[in-house]
C-alpha cells in the first residue's frame, strides 16, 4: 500500500498526461480536485487489488465527454459524488474501493479526489493502461465484465442510470446522454466484485504513472535530457522529432477528431510525421509508413522540457517529440485489436508493433 498525498498528485498528474496519449481530458483539472479533497479529508490508501476479499464490490469512476468542453467548463466534485451514491442506491450497497477507469489523462487523477473524500481506498492498476476514447475498450470488455449498471451526474444536480445488454450498446447511450447533459459528465460504471477486478485489472498502472512523473521531474532538476528520462522510465522509444506545422480538429459527437503534422528536424530533418487523433493519438504515420498505432501508447512532449502535450494543447510551431510504448500484451490478441485496433478507428492499417517500427 502507498499513501498518496497532495505532493504525489503532481507527479502522478504529469503521469498521466503522458500516459493519456494525447487525450482523456488534461490531468491537471483533476490534479486540482484531487488536492483539495486530500486537504480536506486526507490522503489515499493506494492498495493492491489482492488485498480485496473476492465478494468486495468496485466501481470505476471518471469523466465522460469531450476534453475540451472539460477545459471550458471547469469541473467539481459533487456530479462525481453523486453518480458514485447513485449507483450504491441503485446496486443497494455500499462501494468498497474505487479504481480509475484509464490510466492516462483526467481519468487518471479524478479518482484520486473521490477516493479521498469517501474516504475509500483507490486500486493500484486499471482495465487500459492508457487512455482510450470509448468506454467498451476495456480489458473489463475482453473478460466479459459489464460496464452498466452504471451512473451518470452532470454539475446541475442530474443523474441518470444506464443498464445495457452489452458494453458498446453502454457506450453509445452514455455518449447520447453525455450530449444531453452539455458534452462531459462524471460517472460510477463497471460495478464488479473483487474476483472480477483480479481477471481485469493491469496492475501497478498508477504507480507507473508516479514513477514516470518523478523521472521527469528529476530529469528538469538534474538539467538531464527528460526525453530520454522518460523513455527510460516507460520502456518506450523515440518515434520522430520536430515542429509542429498545422493542426486540424473539429469537436463533434462527443470527440475530438483531427491530426497534427510535424516537419522533422536534427536526425529526423525531410521526414513529416502526421498524428491522427480522436480524442487520443491513435496513429504516427510517416508518408505510407505506419510507425505506431493504436493500442500501443503514442505521446508527444516538448522537445526541450518534456512536457507532455495533449491534442487541444498542439499548436503551430510546438518543438516536440513524439514516443511509442508498448501496450498491455491482452491488447495485442485478435479481440484485443479488433476491440481498439487502428481498423476500429477508420484506418486502414494493419497493427505493427510499436517495437518493431523502422
Amino acid at each position: 500500500m502507498k499513501i498518496i498525498d497532495a505532493a504525489d498528485l503532481e507527479a502522478i498528474a504529469l503521469g498521466g498526461a503522458v500516459y493519456g496519449t494525447g487525450g482523456g481530458g488534461d490531468p491537471y483539472i483533476g490534479k486540482l480536485l484531487a488536492q483539495n479533497a486530500i486537504r480536506k479529508s486526507g490522503s489515499v490508501h493506494l492498495i493492491d487489488v489482492e488485498s480485496l476479499a473476492d465478494d468486495a464490490l468496485v466501481f470505476e469512476v471518471g469523466g465522460i465527454g469531450a476534453p475540451t468542453i472539460v477545459i471550458e467548463r471547469l469541473a467539481s466534485l459533487a456530479p462525481l459524488l453523486n453518480a458514485v451514491e447513485a449507483l450504491e442506491t441503485h446496486l443497494g450497497r455500499r462501494v468498497t474501493a474505487l479504481m480509475s477507469g484509464e490510466a492516462g489523462g483526467l481519468n487518471s487523477t479524478i479518482p484520486f479526489a473521490a477516493a479521498s473524500a469517501l474516504g475509500l481506498p483507490l486500486l493500484d492498476g486499471d482495465p487500459i493502461g492508457r487512455a482510450f476514447p470509448e468506454l467498451q475498450m476495456s480489458l473489463c470488455t475482453l473478460q466479459g465484465i459489464a460496464a452498466s449498471p452504471l451512473a451518470l451526474a452532470d454539475e446541475k444536480g442530474n443523474s441518470v442510470i444506464i443498464d445495457a445488454h452489452n458494453n458498446a450498446t453502454a457506450e453509445r447511450f452514455a455518449r447520447s446522454i453525455t450530449i444531453d447533459m452539455g458534452g462531459s459528465v462524471f460517472g460510477a460504471l463497471y460495478p464488479m466484485s473483487g474476483a472480477q477486478v483480479k481477471k481485469a485489472l493491469i496492475r501497478g498502472s498508477i504507480s507507473r504513472l508516479l514513477d514516470a512523473g518523478y523521472a521527469l521531474f528529476n530529469a528538469r532538476a538534474k538539467h538531464a535530457d527528460p526525453v530520454q528520462a522518460l523513455l527510460q522510465a516507460s520502456g518506450g522509444r523515440l518515434l520522430h522529432a520536430g515542429k509542429v506545422t498545422s493542426v486540424e480538429r473539429a469537436t463533434g459527437g462527443g470527440f475530438v477528431r483531427g491530426h497534427a503534422d510535424i516537419e522533422g528536424l536534427d536526425g529526423y530533418a525531410g521526414g513529416c510525421l502526421r498524428l491522427s487523433f480522436q480524442n487520443e493519438f491513435l496513429l504516427a504515420r510517416r508518408g505510407d509508413r505506419v510507425l505506431a498505432s493504436t493500442p500501443d501508447l503514442i505521446c508527444a512532449v516538448d522537445s526541450e522540457t518534456g512536457e507532455p502535450i495533449t491534442n487541444e494543447k498542439m499548436r503551430f510551431g510546438l518543438r516536440v517529440a513524439v514516443l511509442g510504448i508498448p501496450c498491455d500484451a491482452a491488447w495485442r490478441s485478435d479481440a484485443g485489436l479488433a476491440l481498439a485496433g487502428p481498423r476500429y478507428f477508420g484506418h486502414d492499417v494493419d497493427f505493427v508493433p510499436v517495437e518493431l517500427s523502422r
